[in-house]
């Protein structure tokens, strides 16, 4: 029953929780789905590839909160709230997968703790720990920054969820397959921005050049692979980046001719001691993030919500 005398009531109804992403009382979000695995598959391995894919999604989901009663308009706050929504489902089915594949790497709160597998990994592991790439965690910067980042992450995301549909692992297989629906979306949303600001004013092109400038020097990492995405793609589990790399540069380069835009010269952040994200080596954007993210979690480790 529905209090009208206090209008938070409904959010905490143990008994109809499903519009939240992550907390204590949710069923298992793999309920009902094939989650064995091939016998030759590295269930390590497996781990190890979901939280790399379940991080990129969980940070970007987390900057695009940062963007609420920001935003220019309030179309866009919703625009932006929806795309960072859909990214944090694809995070929680993600987190979900690596802690069933392999619980070791679910991080230990206590014998009596209630925090389900996927929410400890969101909210209790070190920036050393998390797998995401860097553009991920960048700064928002102003909304031509955030517009290319997305227009970034979501083409390159997309061709590779394209394939992982065909994965030999059914829960990789049902999370691209619903991920492309969203990241279709999320990719036609920044390609219409890229385009209304490029051919806009002098000050928005400026602003796009400006973006693009900052952030394609985080993109040769998206085609870098690691070990384990070359060993799971030769098992046909996992995709290698290095394959998407002619699709991403052919839908990028439409958007921005037809935004009139040019392309940055390529460069690339670097790495250090060859260690960029997937090997824990992060911006130091990402330990201010996480005190936020995790600041309430790690409060009250027993909590119930």
């Amino acid at each position: 029953m529905i209090d009208h005398d206090n209008a938070y009531g409904g959010l905490v109804d143990e008994d109809n929780h499903g519009q939240w992403a992550f907390g204590t009382n949710f069923d298992d979000p793999l309920a009902g789905v094939d989650t064995s695995v091939p016998d030759d598959v590295d269930l390590a391995a497996l781990a190890r590839y979901c939280l790399m894919l379940g991080d990129d999604a969980l940070i970007s989901s987390h900057r695009l909160s940062e963007w609420c009663a920001r935003a220019p308009e309030l179309e866009e706050e919703m625009a932006l709230a929806n795309i960072g929504l859909d990214l944090l489902g694809q995070a929680r089915l993600l987190l979900a997968r690596a802690a069933a594949a392999d619980p070791t790497v679910v991080p230990f709160i206590s014998e009596t703790s209630p925090v389900p597998a996927e929410d400890a990994l969101a909210y209790f592991r070190s920036e050393s720990q998390m797998r995401c790439v860097r553009l991920c965690e960048i700064d928002n910067g102003d909304f031509a920054r955030t517009i290319v980042r997305i227009l970034v992450l979501a083409t390159w995301r997309l061709a590779v969820f394209g394939r992982l549909r065909e994965s030999r692992d059914p829960v990789l297989a049902a999370v691209a397959a619903k991920g492309t629906q969203e990241l279709t979306y999320h990719r036609d949303y920044a390609a219409h921005w890229t385009v209304v600001l490029g051919c806009g004013t002098p000050e928005s092109r400026r602003r796009m050049h400006e973006a693009l400038d900052f952030v394609w020097p985080y993109t040769p990492e998206l085609f870098t692979p690691t070990e384990d995405e070359l060993t799971l793609s030769a098992a046909g589990v996992a995709v290698d980046p290095g394959t998407v790399r002619e699709e991403f540069d052919a839908v990028i380069g439409r958007v921005l001719h037809a935004a009139e835009l040019v392309l940055p010269q390529p460069s690339s952040v670097g790495t250090v001691g060859g260690r960029a994200g997937r090997r824990g080596m992060h911006t130091e954007a990402l330990g201010l993030l996480l005190a936020e993210m995790q600041s309430v979690a790690r409060a009250h480790p027993e909590g119930k919500w």
